[in-house]
Parts: structure tokens; C-alpha cells; sequence
């Protein structure tokens, strides 16, 4: 049982941590004129990457949830907005709100003692809860990188944020 609860714990502070923390971070203080701007080289926006991770989040949540319910999104066109897809400020506060919501959702599957993290889901090639969680841990981690670094390249960063790898 105390296994149980460390590998609940240690989940739990990755997805606070790397998925939650990390982003709100990472997008804190975004100026609003840029959310729609596409930056060097890329073929999506600030709003786009964000709206990516909520919609990613909400497609490993509904098929953890209920796997059997689940219905596939059409890969990689169901996962982003469409390409020029503009956001608005309160938009862009809904789809972070929304990664929130969903985040915290996330974690309290993963608190509740209830909850198998590495029983099968049902109609599922073995996934589990855990291997879930997982997921979303090194994608949420990935994409929040990729956010920081564009904010770099894009100058986006308040004057005070500093420019030091190593924070």
C-alpha cells in the first residue's frame, strides 16, 4: 500500500509540476497582441501550441475516463486548430482555463485510491491509468519547452524574465 501511494504521489507532483506549474509559468503574462502571430520558421501560433495541449489533454483524459466510449480524433488534424485559426484574449483564457480544468481532473483520477493506475483500461491494448499519465507528462512537458523557447525566439518574455538557461 505505501508503494501505492509513492507512485501516486510521484505522478501526481509530475503532472502539477511539469504539466501544471510549468505552463501557467510559461504562458504568465503572454502579451495578447502576439497570441495570433506565427514566429520564424513555425507554422503555428502561440495560441495554436496552447490550444494543442488542451486538446491533447482532453483526448488522453476522455479515452482514460472511458475507453469504451472513446471515439478517435483524426490524427494530426484533430489535435490542432485549424491553420489560420485566430484567437481572442478571453479564448486564449479559455483554453488555458480549460488545460487546467482538465489537468486537475486528470490528477484526481490519479489520487483516488480507487483508481488501478496499472489495470488494463477496458477495450484497450493494456494501457493503464498510469501509462496515461505518463503521456501526458512527457507531451505536456515537451510542448511547454517548445512554448518557452518560442517565447524566446518571439521576444515575448517580460524585461525581467531574464535569458539564462539555468534559472
Amino acid at each position: 500500500m505505501a508503494t501505492d501511494q509513492a507512485t501516486r504521489d510521484h505522478l501526481l507532483t509530475m503532472l502539477r509540476g511539469n504539466a501544471g506549474r510549468r505552463l501557467e509559468g510559461a504562458a504568465k503574462d503572454f502579451p495578447m497582441d502576439a497570441i495570433n502571430s506565427y514566429p520564424p520558421n513555425v507554422d503555428y501560433t502561440p495560441w495554436h501550441l496552447l490550444e494543442h495541449l488542451r486538446i491533447s489533454l482532453l483526448d488522453i483524459f476522455e479515452y482514460t475516463r472511458d475507453p469504451a466510449r472513446y471515439v478517435a480524433r483524426k490524427h494530426p488534424d484533430d489535435y490542432w486548430p485549424a491553420h489560420d485559426a485566430r484567437a481572442e484574449p478571453a479564448q486564449w483564457q479559455q483554453t488555458l482555463e480549460g488545460y487546467q480544468s482538465l489537468l486537475q481532473e486528470l490528477e484526481e483520477m490519479v489520487s483516488d485510491p480507487q483508481t488501478d493506475l496499472l489495470a488494463p483500461l477496458p477495450n484497450t491494448p493494456g494501457h493503464t491509468v498510469f501509462r496515461e499519465a505518463g503521456l501526458v507528462i512527457g507531451h505536456m512537458s515537451y510542448h511547454i519547452g517548445e512554448f518557452g523557447i518560442l517565447r524566446q525566439v518571439m521576444q515575448t518574455w517580460p524585461p525581467d524574465h531574464g535569458t539564462s538557461a539555468r534559472g
